[in-house]
């Protein structure tokens, strides 16, 4: 028989209710605490997992974009590349070793024992590697190993190679812009990555100055080169090089910092004799002297504790276009001690040659110029010494000297539409200085430029480069700064070899005559038919007779008339 059941009254059976509600609301808020204290570990976790991935700006499954950048013809110049990017849950992986072991086999350069650490230490999220061909991929995934997971990332992908590697520069492994335009146009890259940015570069001419440079840094085993091609109108960059360059697609990081140091725009160099033509043109332009005037340069000049000499002398009375035609130091420190250094610096200022270029890029160099412009300092600069200037600087300076006095700020980006300019000198100045730069070409040290139909127009520059002890006569910068067609001038192109050596065929020279103006020459051969610029003859004068020089062996050569 069952035993009767016990009821509680009054006081015991208060109790017990108490005991009943305590238990329940006891176990409903450990259950609480159980779940927020849940909900708080998981979050502790995704938070570890998520700042170990912050070490990549690409978040999972949201690369970092960037808008393509081109030529001004549309021509791809840096991409986007969707790549896989290895990780590890390393609490996953079963067998660290052997998984290393295998991964190593697939991937070429993976540190195997640097990688077995990380999937061996119990760790949510690690890096293997970055940017993954689909080959190394799929043989990834054929492992089957549950540690391992790819993210899907932008790659930044550059099809010129090196032939555009300075002007363009690259990204890091996070896609953001390290140098060049990457770098100097990051916002506008980043924040509308669907449009394109179209640079002033010309990708065809570009691989011809690239080319052309190339060849003549092998020719004269020089230690480097630059080079600028740029619109005389619009003062469109259509092309920039350096020499030597690096593969922006295989880690720029890596490259030695020789390669990575663009000569063309972050270089400073003394440029020689290319100066003169700013020397006459200020001349001309103030009314110091005329075409028909001269200088004594029969002897060296003394100047304080100086003497100043003629590379190759003529020992003679020069008239200005003989100055330019033959080069003469004398002549051109004579004229500019004439002009006077405050109008000299006004002059070079105006032309963009006393302060950085305006251009957006990091690697912009700034110009050197004397603490105190006495007489000596005008005297050198007047032929190129004792400034240094970079090569975008002087291409720049160049174009308002021929396309008829107007300067215009250089840009790397693709102009659509007239820029307004400043008017630096006269007309009549820049028809003058066409002339005496077809004279140098034709009758000069400019020879070797000279492309028969497309009348080009330049000055040889050779300057002997510092060293601790003072200018060294084996360390030569030789240049040539061209323009064609001389009479309604497009382009501007300098060339820059650095420290080249003579060779049998130069007779052991190094000169800018000898080793730049070669290369302008090919040059201007290979882009004048893309730019639409057929060869045509020479113009006949009849109707202008312009001045005529008589050299000592009675040559009679008149100067061309535009």
């Amino acid at each position: 028989m069952a035993p009767p059941a016990v009821r509680l009254e009054g006081a015991g059976k208060g109790t017990l209710e108490v005991a009943r509600t305590r238990l329940v609301v006891g176990a409903a808020l450990f259950a609480l605490g159980f779940a927020i204290l849940s909900a708080q570990l998981a979050k502790i976790s995704l938070l570890e997992s998520a700042a170990e991935r912050s070490r990549s700006s690409a978040a999972i499954g949201m690369p970092l974009l960037r808008a393509d950048i081109i030529d001004r013809n549309g021509i791809v110049l840096a991409t986007n590349l969707e790549t896989h990017s290895l990780y590890a849950d390393s609490r996953l992986i079963r067998t660290p070793a052997a998984t290393a072991a295998h991964l190593a086999e697939i991937v070429p350069g993976l540190d195997r024992a640097k990688t077995q650490f990380h999937l061996a230490s119990d760790r949510g999220f690690v890096w293997i590697r970055r940017h993954l061909t689909p080959r190394q991929a799929y043989e990834i995934n054929r492992l089957g190993e549950p540690g391992l997971q790819f993210l899907r990332e932008q790659r930044r992908v550059y099809p010129q190679g090196e032939a555009t590697a300075h002007l363009v520069g690259f990204t890091n492994v996070d896609n953001a812009g390290l140098a060049g335009i990457e770098k100097a146009h990051e916002g506008r890259l980043t924040t509308a990555p669907d449009t394109p940015l179209a640079l002033s570069l010309d990708v065809r001419f570009q691989h011809i100055l690239h080319q052309e440079l190339a060849a003549g840094m092998v020719t004269y085993s020089a230690s480097g080169a630059a080079g600028i091609i740029i619109d005389v109108d619009t003062a469109e960059v259509m092309a920039m090089v350096s020499l030597p360059s690096f593969d922006p697609n295989r880690d720029p990081g890596r490259s030695p910092g020789d390669a990575r140091f663009n000569r063309a725009s972050h270089g400073i160099y003394e440029m020689g004799s290319t100066f003169k033509t700013f020397t006459i043109a200020a001349a001309l332009d103030a009314g110091i002297v005329e075409l028909e005037d001269g200088y004594d340069a029969s002897e060296p000049l003394h100047l304080a504790r100086f003497t100043i000499r003629d590379f190759h002398a003529e020992n003679r009375w020069l008239s200005v276009p003989e100055i330019f035609m033959h080069s003469s130091n004398i002549g051109a420190a004579k004229m500019a001690l004439d002009l006077g250094g405050d109008r000299q610096q006004a002059f070079l200022a105006s032309f963009g040659l006393l302060s950085p270029a305006p251009v957006a890029l990091p690697e912009i160099g700034a110009p050197m110029t004397p603490a105190r412009w006495r007489d000596i300092n005008t005297a050198t600069i007047g032929f190129g010494h004792g400034i240094a200037v970079s090569p975008l600087q002087l291409a720049s300076a160049a174009t308002g000297l021929v396309n008829g006095g107007t300067m215009r700020p250089p840009t790397l980006l693709l102009r659509n539409a007239p820029t307004p300019g400043v008017r630096v000198i006269n007309p009549e100045t820049s028809r003058r200085m066409r002339q005496l730069l077809r004279l140098a070409v034709k009758h000069g040290t400019g020879r070797k430029a000279d492309v028969e139909g497309y009348l080009v127009g330049g000055k040889t520059g050779t300057a002997e480069k510092n060293s601790p002890e003072g200018y060294d006569r084996d360390r030569l910068l030789s240049s040539f700064l061209g323009t064609f067609p001389i009479d309604n001038p497009r382009y501007v192109i300098l060339a820059v070899i650095d420290e080249p050596h003579g060779t049998e065929n130069s007779y052991g020279y190094a000169t800018g005559g000898w080793t730049a103006a070669p290369v302008v020459g090919h040059v201007v051969a290979r882009i004048g038919p893309l730019a639409g610029l057929p060869p045509r003859p020479e113009p006949i004068v009849e109707a202008e007779a312009p001045p005529l020089l008589v050299t000592p062996d009675g040559t009679e050569i008149r100067l061309a008339s535009f």
